[in-house]
């Protein structure tokens, strides 16, 4: 669970972290006393939790909130206020809880146990990736659909190598197999690029592909996965894996015969 707090007052920011690390120990805490900046970190890492105030000069709490709720609609948006006004238009947004400047430690414990989206509700993943038979991938229950086919399987590979950077070489020559002008694959990967953020994006499914510089990867604690599950629980996982792997791919056979290595051992 992630835990986003923004105040404009370096003080006020110190004492309610303390309060919210408190009532939420296990939670990962960040802290910004400028709203423009906690945005751009909320694009990156999806927030559970948000602790506003209202009254932020760069961009007010509330546009805050609303924006947090675009990348994140099942974020729980606390706000702090004193303004009767901010406190209607908060309500207005659905907001989970609103407290005075300053919270009290009590107030504060109360509004993390009475989220208006629970984190035992959110544990289901909206993203499942199918490896095994065909790879296919489903949002809420539905197939995702690409403006490429290619972007599926840029995808396939990310799930394939189960969290680890994948460099755009390396997405290259798996693509394509180095055949052709190595120029014009690097043009048309970064339409694949655009094409899988412009995608998730729509879906609203920020956070799950990481990025860094010239390379990508899948964050596989937002993923639920039949081979992920398979991988870490065996016999014991909801899926089995029956010899098939990812059937309309050729590149994956490094993986395909190590599950099964892993499937045949089971017998012995």
């Amino acid at each position: 669970m992630t835990v986003l707090t923004v105040l404009d007052s370096p003080e006020l920011l110190s004492a309610v972290t303390d309060l919210l690390r408190a009532a939420a120990p296990e939670a990962e805490h960040l802290a910004f006393d400028s709203s423009l900046r906690a945005l751009a970190a909320a694009r990156g890492q999806e927030i559970d939790i948000a602790v506003i105030d209202t009254a932020l000069p760069e961009l007010r709490g509330l546009d805050l909130g609303r924006y947090l709720r675009e990348l994140y609609p099942n974020v729980n948006l606390i706000y702090l206020s004193e303004d009767r006004e901010a406190g209607f238009e908060a309500l207005r947004q659905h907001a989970s809880g609103i407290l005075p400047k300053p919270p009290g430690a009590e107030e504060m414990r109360r509004e993390l146990e009475d989220l208006r989206y629970p984190q035992t509700q959110k544990e289901r993943k909206r993203l499942f990736a199918q490896t095994f038979g065909n790879f296919e991938l489903f949002v809420d229950g539905k197939p995702v659909v690409f403006k490429y086919t290619k972007t599926k399987e840029i995808v396939a590979i990310l799930v394939n190598n189960r969290g680890a950077q994948t460099t755009n070489g390396e997405l290259i020559a798996t693509l394509w197999e180095d055949d052709g002008d190595p120029d014009k694959k690097s043009s048309y990967l970064s339409n694949l690029r655009q094409d899988l953020q412009n995608t998730f994006t729509r879906l609203k499914l920020n956070g799950i592909i990481l990025k860094q510089r010239g390379s990508l990867a899948i964050a596989t604690d937002r993923v639920e996965c039949d081979l992920f599950d398979w991988l870490e629980k065996k016999k014991e996982s909801r899926y089995q894996y029956l010899g098939d792997y990812m059937n309309q791919y050729s590149w994956p056979e490094t993986v395909h015969a190590m599950l099964d290595e892993i499937a045949w051992s089971f017998d012995e």
